[in-house]
């Protein structure tokens, strides 16, 4: 298998100007996933974790290191260093994102969102009707919500909807922040079904978890945090 993604020695700080200090949020990161894998980061919260994502998402960028990334369209490119236009177009086509937050344009409904997602992925208006409806049924969103506005949503809902967007578009590299947070067992069940299906049809996973159980189950290895600081990894073998 080819290596997707390789961090190499990442940090990254936040400025407090007003405070006149500067607070590490990671340090020297080091992480290789090859393709098809799904790789789990584990440590309390504030260790880092969630930055790691944001950084290869380009929603951060970093004071130090590279975060190599072998793109269908531009071959091997460090996020670190990508343009505005390259990043739009890999969160478009290649790299997805879930949140434990839904940010969304006002006024657009849950079919709308999701459907918006698949027709950047190039198909047509029926194939985005067919698969929009049938992962919204996946995740078992009532039907009378389908066309209501998510800010209505709860927590729970929301989540769901999310996760559908992200996943819906089978991207390359799929990176999870805490998919889980606040779902009920069932729709646990359901997310984990189609992290299955994910990769079995070869998407890339780095993920974030606080339900270990679920976690070990999926992962082929896991990171684990400290302060900011990988303080070792462990290889699972996936039953």
């Amino acid at each position: 298998m080819e290596t997707l993604l390789e961090i190499k020695d990442l940090s990254k700080s936040f400025d407090l100007h007003n405070l006149g200090k500067q607070i590490r949020a990671v340090s020297s990161v080091d992480i290789q996933l090859k393709e098809g894998e799904f790789v789990g980061i584990t440590g309390k919260s504030g260790s880092g974790k969630s930055t790691i994502l944001k950084c290869i998402y380009g929603t951060y960028r970093i004071q130090h290191g590279s975060i190599w990334y072998h793109s269908k369209k531009f071959g091997r490119i460090n996020l670190a260093e990508a343009t505005d236009r390259e990043l739009l177009y890999l969160r478009k086509h290649e790299i997805g994102y879930v949140s434990q937050f839904l940010n969304v344009m006002p006024r657009t409904t849950a079919r709308q969102l999701v459907k918006q997602a698949i027709l950047e992925m190039g198909d047509d208006h029926e194939v985005a009707e067919k698969e929009t409806e049938k992962i919204l049924a996946h995740f078992e969103l009532d039907q009378e919500l389908w066309d209501s506005y998510p800010t209505t949503f709860s927590g729970g809902e929301k989540l769901r909807l999310n996760i559908a967007r992200a996943m819906v578009k089978k991207p390359r590299l799929l990176l999870l922040d805490e998919p889980t947070a606040s779902l009920d067992y069932d729709s646990k069940i359901k997310v984990k079904l189609l992290i299955e299906q994910l990769m079995k049809e070869g998407t890339t996973m780095l993920g974030i978890f606080h339900d270990l159980e679920f976690m070990n189950h999926l992962c082929d290895r896991e990171y684990n945090m400290q302060n900011g600081i990988f303080s070792h990894s462990t290889n699972f073998t996936n039953s």
